[in-house]
């Protein structure tokens, strides 16, 4: 990459966690490129040339997010374990984390929801998808809870699936406003217990991690 203005050592992936964490902040409309070519200190030309445009900048900035985003791990549910610890221990994660963050942001992912989905042609349906995947990922959770014996009464898993995503989405507007690590937790626990998803043993268990990454995700 070069242009004038450009800092001698570009590390592409310091610039992307520094995007990620403005648009986290500011929105996707406030992170132009002449703003985010003033951010990293590079011209614009430096910018098209390293990152293509701001739709392409912007996935990539997802799937920085989704790698340390709090609910991550329940990707990492492929095996035979148990569903309710992972999905009682996640929530309490969420729950730990948001409130945990001094600014409050949220979810970048749930804000570029309400900013883009509906409104930018190119990266609404990206955004979409991701939530859908979200919840057929949930879906196929408790799919392998009902095989492993975990849910007496399975009732409607799509509808469990879609409960389950609408919780987190709500914890992570919810922080912006209740700060209470506690209170978002006892809204979390709530939910998974009508659910018939909670996993008693691993919520007294749940404590904050020393060293862990406030703020993140």
């Amino acid at each position: 990459m070069t242009g004038m203005g450009r800092p001698a050592k570009f590390n592409r992936d310091e610039a992307v966690e520094t995007v990620m964490n403005e648009i986290w902040k500011n929105g996707f409309a406030a992170c132009s490129v002449k703003a985010v070519s003033e951010k990293l200190g590079i011209t614009r030309s430096s910018f098209y040339n390293a990152f293509g445009d701001r739709a392409a900048l912007f996935e990539e900035v997802l799937e920085r997010y989704f790698s340390q985003s709090p609910d991550r791990a329940l990707n990492d549910g492929g095996d035979k374990r148990p569903v309710l610890p992972l999905l009682t221990r996640v929530f309490r994660e969420v729950c730990r984390i948001r409130a945990a963050d001094a600014q409050a942001r949220g979810c970048m992912v749930i804000n570029c929801v309400a900013e883009l989905v509906g409104v930018d042609d190119t990266l609404g349906p990206v955004l979409e998808r991701a939530v859908l995947g979200n919840i057929g990922r949930l879906e196929f959770l408790l799919r392998r809870a009902a095989e492993n014996g975990e849910i007496t009464d399975n009732g409607d898993l799509h509808e469990k699936a879609l409960a389950l995503q609408n919780l987190l989405i709500g914890l992570n507007v919810m922080c912006k406003v209740v700060r209470s690590e506690e209170e978002l937790w006892a809204a979390a626990r709530q939910t998974l217990r009508g659910l018939g998803l909670y996993d008693q043993a691993v919520a007294e268990d749940a404590v904050p991690q020393p060293g862990g990454a406030e703020g993140k995700g």
